[in-house]
């Protein structure tokens, strides 16, 4: 492997990180800036991805649906306090083309109530299509998380 393609994985590692981060921390502000403006988040069903059906638990197409879930999150859903704790394997590069890396990683959340034992609360891979900003850094053109349960606890309320 030469030294673009070790530093374009530790690019997106550390992408990938910061976005778990900044979830894990509650710094939901901050979750959109991780996407292009016109950047997609999907969470589907492992069974719907593989079959090629559309129907998925969360289709946000742009970087403003992305803000309105965070103002949801924050501000107009109500349920019982959880903390999420993300653990991401190292991201797989599958291609380039056209300005678009094409990568996945797999990963699982925790989700802890106060006063409660840990769970798990969804695990699958992540499927990602990037791109760079102006000033070079990557975000994502579509993050697709593909969830490996059959069932979701409760409801998804936080981004996995």
């Amino acid at each position: 492997m030469n030294l673009d393609a070790l530093l374009l994985h530790h690019q997106i590692d550390q992408l990938n990180a910061a976005c778990a981060a900044a979830l894990d921390e509650r710094r939901f502000d901050a979750w959109p800036e991780f996407f292009a403006e016109d950047g997609r988040y999907i969470v589907q069903a492992r069974e719907n991805f593989d079959r090629g059906l559309p129907l998925a638990l969360l289709n946000l197409e742009s970087r403003g649906m992305l803000k309105d879930r965070v103002y949801g999150i924050t501000q107009t859903i109500y349920h019982a306090p959880y903390y999420t704790r993300h653990v991401v394997s190292p991201a797989q590069v599958l291609g380039q083309e056209g300005g678009v890396i094409r990568a996945q990683a797999h990963y699982a959340v925790f989700r802890t109530k106060p006063g409660d034992a840990s769970e798990v609360y969804n695990a699958g891979r992540y499927i990602d299509e990037l791109v760079r900003d102006a000033s070079g850094a990557l975000r994502f053109r579509l993050r697709r998380c593909v969830y490996d349960s059959e069932m979701v606890l409760n409801s998804l309320i936080y981004p996995v």
